[in-house]
Parts: structure tokens; sequence; C-alpha cells
């Protein structure tokens, strides 16, 4: 089958997509990436097809991310200021990517796509949708941690009915949002539909939720047609998933160190989190490898011991696993690769997901939580410490792994989306 894989975010929200795609084309299907401009050397030597969408994500542009990393807004300015306002560019490289040289049999859709949901009606093409983290769901039976209002978490395993009304909060805070997706919807003839941020998101044939059930069990009030499938990994750069040199010979000159990292997009609003890391470790005496991104102002301004090593990028599933502990954001690629890894966590939530993957990675004993606002060389020194005095959460991080062995995310995937295209022509057969 032809199927064309969508998304809009950053490579946490892509990469799970490359891993589904370059397995789809080991099936002997043509997987089409269309994603962003900005990902396409990422994307051809892999030797994928890919086609640009819009809106393009510039990663040297650190105001637009401080932005969406802002706790109480930053949701919103991400939808409203960034992804709306290209909203019929997106639509129309979306549905060109659909029809031209040849219709697609199939699409795969991430949530931020919000123009996806409009080309699958528009055209017919039978379509999946995929969500990364539980919070996606919004459950009343599970209900997530609000980054703008983190006090609701405490309250939602105490007050009988809090998850129902985290629900009808989100809805109503959130209820302006999407009118240029009505918009739109109205420009080409459609009816005004079900609700983009929570309803029409999710395709009503089947939806991926990529994670594993370490991190969220299906609900009652899930989508129907949700599929569990496991973590879909991948974290090559281009293919190559070799360490740095320099960060190889590191690693393999003394005793495993402690990570700091912030992922792929709160790098770019990383603040003072490596100053304060550098400062964290050295008081600790222990080695470090700081994963600083591209951003030359990531760097520590002190001079640095040979204890602590700094690289811009290393993929993750080579380096967790030579680490005592990580450090970082919470963001599910993140999270998921250290479960892998079996290495306990210190989180440092920004916004988004980041919050509730946090408390997850708390109820599973594997990490402890700082606020970002409490961010200190001596209190991450002094939390860092007490986790590498107490084997607990080692012992538990590991026992997490070794239920992760048996998932196979990437394969779930593949054989719902087969099976999904494989009852759409029955249907259709059946109809003719």
């Amino acid at each position: 089958m032809r199927i064309v894989l969508s998304n809009i975010g950053t490579f946490g929200d892509i990469n799970p997509l490359i891993a589904i795609a370059l397995e789809l084309k080991r099936r002997g299907h043509v997987p089409v990436m269309a994603i962003p401009a900005v990902y396409e050397p990422k994307i051809v030597p892999l030797g994928l097809e890919f086609h640009a969408i819009r809106p393009d994500i510039d990663p040297t542009n650190s105001i637009l991310v401080e932005m969406v990393y802002d706790v109480k807004k930053g949701t919103e300015h991400g939808l409203r200021d960034f992804l709306f306002p290209v909203l019929r560019q997106t639509y129309d490289d979306l549905l060109d990517a659909a029809t031209v040289p040849a219709r697609a049999d199939l699409l795969l859709l991430g949530e931020l796509n919000y123009a996806g949901p409009v080309v699958a009606e528009v055209t017919g093409i039978p379509w999946a949708s995929y969500v990364l983290a539980p919070l996606s769901f919004f459950s009343a039976f599970d209900p997530p941690v609000l980054p703008m209002y983190p006090r609701l978490a405490h309250a939602d395993k105490t007050l009988p009915g809090m998850g129902r009304a985290i629900r009808r909060l989100a809805r109503f805070v959130s209820r302006k949002w999407p009118q240029p997706i009505y918009d739109l919807r109205r420009e080409l003839g459609l009816p005004r539909g079900a609700n983009p941020l929570f309803d029409a998101k999710h395709s009503p044939h089947l939806v991926l939720a990529l994670f594993s059930r370490v991190l969220g069990q299906e609900q009652k009030d899930w989508p129907e047609h949700t599929r569990i499938t496991g973590f879909c990994f991948y974290d090559a750069d281009g293919g190559n998933a070799a360490l740095p040199p320099h960060l190889e010979s590191f690693l393999a000159a003394g005793p495993p160190p402690l990570v700091f990292t912030l992922g792929s997009a709160a790098v770019l609003a990383a603040g003072r989190f490596y100053e304060y890391s550098a400062r964290a470790a050295i008081k600790l005496g222990v080695r470090a490898v700081l994963l600083i991104g591209g951003d030359p102002r990531n760097r520590p301004r002190q001079k640095l011991p040979e204890s602590i090593c700094v690289a811009e990028y290393a993929p993750y599933s080579a380096l967790f696993p030579r680490a005592a502990l990580v450090v970082h954001q919470g963001g599910v690629g993140t999270t998921a690769q250290c479960l892998s890894a079996g290495k306990p966590m210190l989180v440092v939530p920004y916004s988004h997901d980041q919050p509730d993957n946090a408390r997850r990675m708390q109820w599973l004993k594997v990490a402890r939580v700082i606020r970002r606002d409490n961010y200190s060389p001596l209190r991450v020194a002094r939390k860092l410490q007490a986790m590498l005095d107490e084997p607990r959460f080692a012992r538990r991080a590991q026992s997490v792994a070794e239920k992760l062995e048996i998932e196979n995310g990437v394969r779930s995937a593949c054989d719902a989306l087969e099976e999904l295209h494989a009852n759409s022509l029955q249907a259709m057969t059946a109809r003719v």
C-alpha cells in the first residue's frame, strides 16, 4: 500500500513515524513522509519518499519555543500563533501528498496535523491517527496533569468526579481556539463537525496509542478502535546511530555518568539548565554528560573539569544504557528511552504532556520530580545524591525495562495498519 505518514512537531513527534515508515518499507509498502521541510535531510538518506508540509519549523527560533513552552499559555500560543495561521497551507500540502503522483491507500496522522482529518474526509482515504502519551485522551478515569493547573493533579485521586471536571475545564478554556478549523471546513463545504482538539483528531477507524502499558492503561472513555502498541523507538541521525567519538571515549574512560538533556524542543528554551546542571555535578563530584543541542548559549560559561563531557547530540538508545541516571524534561520520547534503558530519572517538566508523564514516572517509582522554577545547583545535587544513595530507584527502573523487552511497538503498529488497509479493501469490494 501507499501510505502517507504526517505530523507537525519536534523530533519527539516525528521519530516514531520514522520507525513505523522504515518497518512498512521493509514489508514492501510505500511510505511517504509528509512532514515539515526541516526534516528532509534526516529522511532522504533513509530511502523514504519525502513531501514537505507547512508550517516549517525553524530550530534556531528560540523565541517561538520559549513561547510554546510557557506553562500557562504555551499550548494556546502553539496552536493559535503557529499552527492555525497556516492551516489552509497545511491542508493544501497534505492534500497534494495524499493524491500526487498517486492516490494514497491510507493516511497515518499525528494529532498536531489538524488539517489531516479534513483531508481524509474530503478525499475519502481511510485513515488512522496516533498519540504518543496518555494525556492526549483526556480521560475522566485517568485524568491528566494540566500544566496551567498543576494543583488539580493532587485532587483527582481524592475528590469524586474530579476527572470529569478537569476534562470539562480543558474543553471550556480552549473553546475558542479551533475556530480556524471550523472556518476551513465551512470553506470546503463540510459540516462543522466534532471538537477538533479533543474528538475529531482521533480516527473513527484506528487510533494507535504509541506508548507502553507501563505508562497508561486502556480507559472506557478512550476512542473506539484504540490499540496500545508499545513505544516506537527511533533516534538515529539520518540513519547514523553512533555516538560522537569524543563522547564514546569519555564513556569508556570511567564509571557511568549522569546525563542531563532537554530533548529536542525544550533545549531551545534551556535557560540556565545546563549551567546549573554542571554546577550540581561538580558539587557531587560525579561524571556527567551535558547534551546541549545546537544553541551555543546552552554551553556553561564556567570552565568545566574533565569529569564533564559536552555534546550537541547523541542517540539516547546508545547513551542511556551507559548512564547512572538521567535528568530530563519529561517528554514522552526521552522518558521512553529511559524506561527502555532501565535508568532512574530526575524529571524537570516544562509544559504540554511533560508534567503528566513526570507524575506517571513517580507512580512507577523510577523517578523524582523537581519543578523548573526550583531547579538550582544545590537542590538538584541534593535530589540526585538521595537517588544515587537509594538503590530502589535503579532496581525498579530495571524491573520496568524488563517489561518493555517483551513489547514491540513498531511491529504492533504496522500490523494494525495492514489490518486496517485489508478491512478497507474488503469494505470497498463489498460496496461494489
